[in-house]
């Protein structure tokens, strides 16, 4: 397909939530509407031409990974941030949690001065969201042997078990997650929005086109431009809602001159519009890992198991206070997710990990220009666990605590062996502090990087509708607008965020 010379709507990111919001534009108006995606579009749900790890929901993709990581941030490791580059975005490689976080999360939001973020405000949008994606809960006996002990030993150990994890008022819980799968398929946002209209005349979506930069003149944008299949190429439009998410988009609105004057111009871009906070605010919900050795009796319940039925290495999630979140307040600081199965190396051997994370970060990272070139990365620093006061690193090492409380319960206990990292000998605030320093991962949640803000916050860089601050026709809609991250897998939030921003497009 050509890449049109105009559109009414310009959608830079056909990922998770630019999927969402080209395709009800498209759906609830006439509009043209082009989407313009960095990477891969396989087609509609049954192609033929989709990786098959992409489709296959029982572990995570890899195909069409953006290849960002932690590059020199720490001296002895590099830390790999996965991101899909390909129609979907993260939907098409996930691990399928279809977690909605809590209501203080959003209510929080709304707090800040943006109304139609409340959690009330979003409770028909997250269902919508739900039915689109296919989101299912699992049978009983769905439940793999390594999951259902977990879930015995979570109970043993007093964390109850939830009868809904999407219940934004319940402050600790644990259960099978609901999951957007369907029939072992991830069921990413492309499957769900973009199939139902891409015989729409006014849809074009084009991939491996990613765009450049946005071509402003005075307050308006005018145009977009990046580099194609066929070369280069200029679109001019009325509209550009950029969806490249938390790590391109600051960066589309960098190089296109909308940013920090001083660092535009170190990076060799001529600054256009002031908006400082651009690329700032980046955070993620920092995670540590305890791994165990399995046992004889486990491989076999696993193995019996997948004879008959399918079987994913991720499949339950809780929601736990640590002993340190305050006494009285609504929420949760902690996620734990089990991780079980065969090795995702194709060798012969299993693995058992207990991965925690904190869902209440106070550290704040940044997303830079490494130079005006248009296919350079960004430079990304997450800064995890680099909070003054060290709240991040304190709730992992509560968070470990309790983990090891729940492992230590029966009948998990019976099943497992010996903890391998770090290890039981590895106790003690200075001791686990410097493991969780040495392995802290992300839980592939980043956020914040174009959050939303009134007009007065220098570090706000769109309105509650994601409205570029000062520029009257560039949008942003994406996990990068959320100021502070929710309490969820921000799989199906960033839907949200999509069908959000897509209805008050509609209403303008």
């Amino acid at each position: 397909m050509a890449i049109p010379r105009y559109a009414d709507t310009v959608v830079i990111g056909g990922g998770t939530s630019g999927a969402v919001v080209a395709a009800l534009l498209v759906e609830r108006s006439d509009q043209s509407v082009l989407v313009l995606e960095a990477g891969p579009d396989f087609g509609p749900v049954g192609s033929g031409r989709w990786p098959r790890d992409l489709e296959d929901a029982s572990a995570l993709g890899t195909s069409c990974d953006g290849g960002y990581n932690s590059e020199a941030t720490y001296k002895d490791r590099v830390v790999p941030f996965e991101r899909a580059r390909v129609i979907g975005g993260c939907s098409s490689h996930n691990g399928c949690a279809a977690i909605w976080g809590s209501r203080v999360d959003y209510d929080g939001w709304a707090a800040m001065g943006l109304p139609g973020w409340s959690a009330d405000d979003l409770l028909p949008l997250f269902r919508e969201a739900n039915r689109r994606m296919r989101v299912k809960t699992w049978r009983a006996d769905d439940i793999t042997p390594f999951q259902q002990a977990c879930l015995d030993a979570a109970s043993a150990a007093g964390i109850p078990l939830s009868a809904d994890l999407n219940d934004l008022d319940e402050d600790q819980g644990m259960a099978a997650s609901p999951v957007n799968i369907l029939d072992g398929t991830r069921w990413n946002t492309a499957f769900a929005w973009l199939d139902p209209v891409r015989d729409r005349q006014n849809l074009s979506v084009i991939g491996n086109a990613p765009v450049s930069r946005v071509l402003l003149d005075g307050a308006r944008v005018v145009a977009v431009e990046g580099i194609g299949p066929d070369g280069p190429f200029r679109v001019a439009c009325g509209r550009v809602v950029v969806s490249a998410g938390t790590y391109e988009s600051p960066v589309v609105l960098l190089r296109s001159g909308i940013g920090d004057p001083d660092e535009l111009r170190e990076a060799g871009i001529d600054p256009q519009h002031v908006l400082p906070g651009v690329g700032r605010n980046l955070h993620d919900h920092p995670s540590v890992s305890l791994t165990h050795s399995g046992t004889p009796d486990l491989e076999a319940r696993m193995l019996s198991f997948s004879a008959t039925r399918w079987m994913p290495e991720e499949q339950t999630i809780a929601k736990v206070r640590s002993s340190l979140y305050p006494a009285g307040a609504a929420g949760f600081d902690l996620h734990m997710y089990p991780v079980g199965g065969p090795a995702p190396d194709g060798s012969a051997g299993w693995r058992w990990a207990f991965p925690i994370a904190c869902m209440t970060p106070k550290s704040r990272g940044s997303v830079r220009l490494r130079s005006a070139e248009p296919d350079a990365r960004p430079v990304i620093d997450h800064r995890y666990l680099q909070d003054a006061d060290g709240h991040d690193k304190a709730v992992l090492l509560a968070g470990i605590e309790r983990a090891r409380e729940i492992i230590a319960a029966s009948p998990l206990r019976e099943l497992v062996g010996p903890e391998i990292a770090p290890g039981p000998m590895v106790t003690g605030a200075g001791a686990l502090g410097a493991w969780a320093d040495a392995t802290c991962a992300h839980y592939y949640h980043p956020v914040g990087t174009c959050a939303m803000g009134p007009a007065a916050d220098p570090m706000a860089v769109t309105d509650e509708r994601g409205s570029v601050h000062g520029i009257d026709n560039l949008y942003v809609a994406d996990c990068s607008i959320m100021p502070v991250i929710p309490r969820a897998n921000t799989n199906i939030p960033a839907v949200v965020v999509g069908e959000r921003i897509a209805g008050w497009l509609l209403d303008a």
